[in-house]
């Protein structure tokens, strides 16, 4: 009977954290449509469904299409559920699949409880990495890299199992779906398996062949050939379009946050004694480093085009998510300790989750007081135990007057459900909920409190979803399609668009219209991967002058932030019979889209909605005009 009681507490206990990281998933993440990144590659997976795409200037050339299986796959289930449906599936199925690799990686090295507070805690934690944190992991957005992550996440699981021969080939098939993710999963793999001394030395060498490739190839015309570099055009436009590609454009803060795993790592070694937790994080802080300085020198030398779109940097995601999945043991092992332990848990818990907090001085500071806590009089070890709890209630007060603006501003304008995601410091509040939902289940010794909790989960993520689903808008949706017939029907399939002034990053081409754009933000994203459509960007950017400025010179306009802390905009010009006439003199821009009537006969959209009164023009008719006068 005490057997069966036990049991049944257990089970409560795992459905209660169970509960915990779904309400967290609710809350802090959701799916919200295609955004960011997703829209391109929902682009990518509809010009397989529609061949024409494919003549847009961002697949002309060589593009990140062609280096994953990914896109004809997305275009499948595109076609048996369509665009939305399709990405809302695939999302949340390969986040489910993510977490329960990491449930299962984590499991394997610590507890149960340690594993279900390290899925919660990989769900809080944002997981930025690179220049601007332009990546993060496990992003709430369909992309190539979320199944890439997954799968090496699994194959870390089978490694751990003991399946090394499976974690291989998991490991292996991920290159086929994202190369630049899966790479730094292999060679952690790898690194596993061999000495550190071993893997060590393989870091060095790898650094070594990319510091003589690229000498090779800007001093010998034969390894240029064989390995071109990025001559000064190309160069410039990869540049302002995606600055975070060259570790010498990075800021302080981009130092900042790619330096921070590596010390949660360096903690994990100095705290944890099972020798697999070491050798995962010694590897993957081996990885992150190598990936580091092989962009380091990918770009300060030459730069190689092959090594600059290696995007070595990216590898540090590997330590970012490592780093995170180990923090919940971390404090668990520190926070019994009658010293420093609670101190060093509430800085390295506040470095992952309080907004423009130096998570690395927080991490290096916690690392400070943990080894040097043997040379601490004994009278310290109060002080050190009120500090921490000081330092808690700080920061508490502090998420309270920063974030009741917040709130207060949000609930008068969008509603206090939506206003709950922008709370200053919600990361850190659900950190704590989650610790208190663990003591409660676990210090209680009958089955009530871990059922009343429960019930209040499951209550809070019955609220929250309808918000956690809620979509600003609808993309590629049939009404939208059939409201722009009359366009479309105008529109030769092949034929570009230009929106002026820009009301998108060209979805509204894409999605709705379903034909190429002329030149759209989105566009310009794989410039690093083709000279051809570097420079056509800048021909076409140019042809707009008397448009609009270049809207994908984003480093020029994070400078002009820096310096002006108000959001610079790209300065836009309202369209003319003369420049209409301009513009339209490239036989490569087919139709304008504007809000100005300058006449030419253009084709009014009469439909009432955010597009009405806007004007279609026929740069063919233009050019005609233009000839015959």
């Amino acid at each position: 009977m005490h057997s069966s009681s036990h049991g049944f507490q257990s089970k409560i206990a795992t459905a209660t954290l169970a509960l915990m990281a779904l309400a967290t998933w609710l809350v802090l993440r959701g799916y919200h449509g295609l955004l960011g990144d997703a829209q391109l590659y929902a682009f990518q997976a509809l010009a397989r469904i529609h061949p024409h795409l494919a003549s847009d200037l961002y697949l002309q050339n060589t593009s990140q299409d062609q280096f994953t299986i990914f896109s004809p796959v997305y275009a499948w289930f595109i076609k048996a559920l369509g665009l939305e449906h399709a990405a809302r599936a695939l999302t949340l199925v390969f986040t489910l699949w993510l977490l329960a690799a990491a449930w299962s990686v984590a499991r394997t090295l610590t507890s149960r409880d340690g594993a279900w507070l390290a899925v919660i805690f990989l769900l809080i934690v944002e997981g930025s990495y690179g220049g601007s944190g332009v990546f993060k992991f496990s992003e709430d957005f369909l992309t190539a890299r979320l199944p890439a992550e997954a799968m090496i996440a699994t194959s870390f699981a089978c490694y751990f199992r003991e399946h090394k021969v499976l974690a291989v080939a998991v490991a292996v098939m991920a290159l086929f779906v994202h190369p630049l993710i899966a790479l730094p999963g292999l060679l952690l793999l790898i690194c596993l398996s061999m000495p550190v001394r071993v893997s060590v030395m393989g870091a060095i060498a790898c650094a070594i062949s990319a510091l003589l490739l690229s000498g090779a190839a800007t001093r010998f015309a034969w390894a240029s050939n064989l390995f071109p570099v990025m001559d000064l055009a190309w160069l410039n436009v990869a540049q302002e379009r995606s600055q975070f590609l060259f570790l010498q454009l990075w800021s302080f803060r981009d130092w900042e946050l790619n330096a921070r795993p590596f010390f949660y790592l360096t903690f994990a070694v100095m705290v944890l004694e099972d020798a697999r937790i070491r050798r995962l994080c010694v590897a993957a802080g081996i990885v992150g480093v190598t990936g580091l300085t092989v962009a380091f020198i990918a770009g300060e030398l030459g730069p190689v085009a092959i090594l600059v779109q290696g995007q070595a940097w990216r590898w540090v995601w590997i330590a970012t998510f490592v780093s995170a999945l180990l923090v919940p043991a971390i404090v668990l092992q520190i926070w019994p300790d009658k010293q420093s332990g609670p101190l060093c848990a509430v800085l390295l818990i506040a470095g992952l989750t309080l907004p423009g907090v130096d998570g690395t001085a927080c991490a290096s500071l916690g690392l400070v007081l943990w080894l040097t806590k043997p040379y601490f009089p004994v009278r310290a070890d109060l002080f050190l135990r009120r500090m921490a709890w000081v330092l808690l209630a700080a920061i508490l007060v502090w998420i309270v007057v920063c974030g009741w603006s917040i709130c207060a501003s949000d609930v008068h304008t969008s509603g206090a459900t939506a206003s709950i995601r922008d709370f200053f410091g919600l990361q850190f509040l659900f950190t704590l909920a989650a610790a208190l939902v663990w003591w409660c289940i676990r210090s209680s010794r009958t089955a009530w409190t871990p059922t009343l909790v429960s019930a209040a989960l499951l209550a809070v993520s019955i609220f929250m979803l309808p918000v956690a689903f809620k979509q600003s808008r609808t993309l590629a949706d049939a009404a939208g399609i059939a409201e722009f017939a009359d366009w479309r029907a105008a529109i030769p399939p092949t034929s570009t668009v230009l929106v002026t002034p820009p009301r998108d990053v060209g979805t509204f081409v894409w999605f709705t219209l379903q034909r190429p754009n002329y030149l759209a933000l989105d566009q310009s994203a794989g410039v690093v991967f083709s000279r051809p459509t570097a420079l056509e960007v800048q021909r076409r950017s140019e042809v707009l002058l008397p448009l609009m400025d270049p809207n994908w010179k984003i480093l020029t306009r994070l400078r002009a932030g820096a310096a002006d802390k108000r959001k610079p905009a790209v300065p836009t010009r309202p369209l003319t019979a003369a420049t209409l006439k301009q513009v339209c003199t490239d036989s490569q821009l087919g139709f304008v889209i504007s809000t100005q009537d300058v006449g030419f006969d253009p084709a009014p959209h009469e439909t009432a909605g955010p597009w009405k009164g806007w004007n279609l023009y026929d740069c063919g008719k233009v050019r005609r005009g233009a000839s015959g006068q």
